[in-house]
């Protein structure tokens, strides 16, 4: 487990298995799916703005911010990164 994206899955997946009183992962989750969703979207708005308007330094805070929600409600959907690396695989392998 090498990678980052693996490690902060890994992470995620055992917030919500063993909550972490305090713990903004476990936060996100007990406001539920909505909340979580809504969260992802709010982000994906502040990488739109950085991308239009901001330097690289503030692009790459959003669009790790953008990553972490996304992997917190794919956890919460129980979706992987495999699922995720599969999908794309096949999306490479049909053109």
């Amino acid at each position: 487990m090498d990678d980052m994206l693996d490690q902060l899955e890994a992470i995620i997946r055992d917030r919500q298995r063993n909550p972490n009183a305090g713990s903004y992962t476990n936060r996100l989750f007990d406001e539920g799916r909505g909340a979580i969703a809504q969260k992802v979207g709010e982000e994906a708005v502040e990488v739109v703005v950085a991308a239009l308007s901001q330097g690289k330094s503030e692009q790459i805070d959003e669009l790790a911010d953008l990553i972490y929600h996304t992997l917190v409600l794919m956890v919460d959907l129980d979706l992987t990164l495999d699922d995720l690396r599969a999908k794309l695989r096949d999306r490479h392998q049909a053109r």
